[in-house]
C-alpha cells in the first residue's frame, strides 16, 4: 500500500460510494480458499540492499564486458558509439509504435524514412520496410509474401539458413494449407526447383559464416517463376557485394549488429528489403516523403491501409507494429559510421576471424572449415565435446567460447562456430588459441 496515494478517508469514501464496507468485500465472488494466497517471502530489505544483491547476481553472469567473447550465431558483440544511446534515450523517441498522426510525428517518421533509405542503399534493393520484430520474423514474412505473389506453396530453404529462422517459418506456416517446405544443402537443393516453387531461400554469408556460390542461381530461380530470398549479415555488406547484385528479390536479416546491444536476446530488429514491383505486397510499414499543401517537406505512412491491422481477412501480414526504437538506433549507428566506418568494421571482423582461423587450424586435433570463403565466423571441428571445451574456457580463462553446432545439426557433434568482431583484440584471440592448444 506504500505506493497507493489515497488516504484512509478517501478509501472509506470510495467504498461507501459503491456500497461495501471493506476492500475484502470486493472479492466475495472468489471462493475463500483461493483468496489472498500467502507467499513465503523473506523479510523486507532496503532498496540499497536490494541493489547490492542484484549487482552481485549480475556480476556472476558471463558477460561481454568482463569476458573475451567469441560467440556469435546470430547475435554479435559490436562496439556501439555513445551517440546511439544518447539519441534513443530522448523522451520523444521512447516508443516502438508506428505513428499514425503525421502532424505530430514528423521527427519519428523522418527517422524511420532515413532508416529505410540506408537499408535500401546497404542491400542494393529499391524498397525497405520500417522494420520488423527480428531477423527470423522478417524471413518468415518474406516467404509468406513470396507465396502470396506466386500463388504457389512449395518453399526451398538451404539448411545453412539460421536454424531459428527455419523454426520460426514452420511456426508461421503450420496452419497454411498444402504448404511444402523442403530443406537441403546447396547446390543440390536447386534440383528441386519446378513450376510449383514459390521461392528459394539462402543465407549469405550463411549460418556457418561462409559465402555461398550464387553465380547463375537467380537466373535458374527466376526461369521457374519463383522468387529469390536472401538472408544476409548487414555488417558484411560494408565490404562485400550486396544481394541485389546477384539477383535477390527479397533481402532480410537481423539488424542487431547495427548499433543494438546484445541485451540477452532482444529487442532486436528485422530488416526487409525488396523490389519496387512488390511494394504494395510487403508486410509492415513504409514511410514516404511528400510535401504538404504549402510545399513543405513532410513524412507520412504510405502505400498501406489500416486493413493490415484491423481486418484480418484483408491483411497481408501479422506485422502491425515496427521496432521503432531499434530502427532509430540502427539509423543513428549507420549515420555515425558512414560508408567508410562500416567498411572498416567489416574489414576488422573479416581480418580478425581469418587470423584466428589460421592459427587454430595449425593446432593438433583441431580442424577449421576452409573449403569456402567466410566472413566473421568459421566452423571448428574439436577434439572434445563443445560443452566441455566451453566450460574449460570460461572457468579457467574467462573466455566465452563458440556455439555448439551439435544442438541444431546432429551430424556436427563436436563442432563449434567461433566468431570474431572488431571488439576482439589480438591479445584475446591469442589467449583463446593458447587455451585451445593446452587442450590437445
Amino acid at each position: 500500500m506504500h505506493y497507493i496515494p489515497h488516504t484512509d478517508d478517501e478509501r472509506r469514501e470510495m467504498l461507501a460510494r459503491i456500497g461495501v464496507e471493506r476492500i475484502e468485500d470486493l472479492f466475495q465472488a472468489i471462493p475463500e480458499k483461493f483468496r489472498f494466497p500467502r507467499l513465503d517471502l523473506p523479510e523486507a530489505v532496503t532498496e540499497m540492499e536490494v541493489m547490492w544483491e542484484l549487482g552481485a547476481l549480475a556480476d556472476a553472469n558471463a558477460d561481454v564486458n568482463h569476458h573475451a567473447c567469441f560467440l556469435g550465431a546470430g547475435a554479435y558483440n559490436h562496439y556501439i558509439p555513445s551517440l546511439v544511446d544518447h539519441i534513443i534515450r530522448r523522451g520523444e523517441f521512447f516508443t516502438a509504435y508506428t505513428p499514425y498522426q503525421p502532424e505530430v510525428s514528423q521527427g519519428t517518421l523522418q527517422a524511420i524514412f532515413e532508416f529505410q533509405s540506408m537499408m535500401s542503399a546497404l542491400t542494393g534493393m529499391e524498397i525497405s520496410t520500417a522494420s520488423h520484430y527480428d531477423g527470423a520474423t522478417a524471413f518468415a514474412e518474406a516467404v509468406l509474401m513470396s507465396m502470396a505473389i506466386t500463388q504457389r506453396r512449395k518453399v526451398l530453404i538451404s539448411r545453412a539458413v539460421h536454424p531459428h529462422y527455419r523454426q520460426v517459418l514452420r511456426t508461421y506456416t503450420q496452419f497454411h494449407p498444402n504448404i511444402e517446405i523442403i530443406e537441403g544443402d546447396l547446390p543440390t537443393l536447386t534440383d528441386s526447383i519446378d513450376l510449383n516453387t514459390a521461392c528459394v531461400c539462402i543465407q549469405n554469408p550463411n549460418f556457418f559464416g561462409q559465402f555461398e556460390q550464387v553465380t547463375g542461381l537467380a537466373d535458374r530461380i527466376h526461369a521457374a517463376g519463383a522468387l529469390f530470398v536472401v538472408v544476409t549479415h548487414p555488417i558484411s555488406l560494408g565490404l562485400f557485394k550486396p544481394p541485389a547484385e546477384y539477383g535477390a528479390d527479397v533481402v532480410t536479416g537481423e539488424g542487431q549488429p547495427l548499433g543494438i546491444p546484445l541485451s540477452f536476446g532482444g529487442p532486436y530488429l528485422g530488416f526487409f528489403c525488396t523490389r519496387r514491383e512488390f511494394m504494395r505486397r510487403i508486410p509492415g510499414r513504409i514511410v514516404g516523403e511528400t510535401v504538404d499543401r504549402e510545399g513543405r517537406r513532410g513524412y507520412v505512412l504510405t502505400l498501406k491501409t489500416r486493413e493490415q491491422d484491423i481486418r484480418r481477412e484483408k491483411a497481408t501480414s501479422n506485422i502491425c507494429t515496427n521496432q521503432g526504437l531499434m530502427a532509430l538506433a540502427a539509423c543513428v549507428y549507420m549515420s555515425a559510421m558512414g560508408k567508410q566506418g562500416l567498411r572498416q568494421v567489416a574489414n576488422l571482423c573479416y581480418q580478425k576471424a581469418h587470423y584466428a582461423a589460421d592459427q587454430i587450424g595449425k593446432l593438433d586435433g583441431w580442424h577449421v572449415w576452409m573449403d569456402k570463403p567466410f566472413f566473421n565466423e568459421f566452423v571448428v571441428a574439436c577434439p572434445a565435446p563443445v560443452k566441455e571445451i566451453n566450460d574449460y574456457l570460461l572457468d579457467e580463462h574467462d573466455i566465452i567460447g563458440g556455439y555448439d553446432l551439435g544442438q541444431d545439426y546432429p551430424e556436427l557433434q563436436d563442432h563449434m562456430l567461433l566468431c570474431c568482431t572488431e571488439t576482439n583484440t589480438r591479445e584475446e584471440i591469442d589467449a583463446l588459441i593458447d587455451a585451445m592448444a593446452a587442450l590437445t
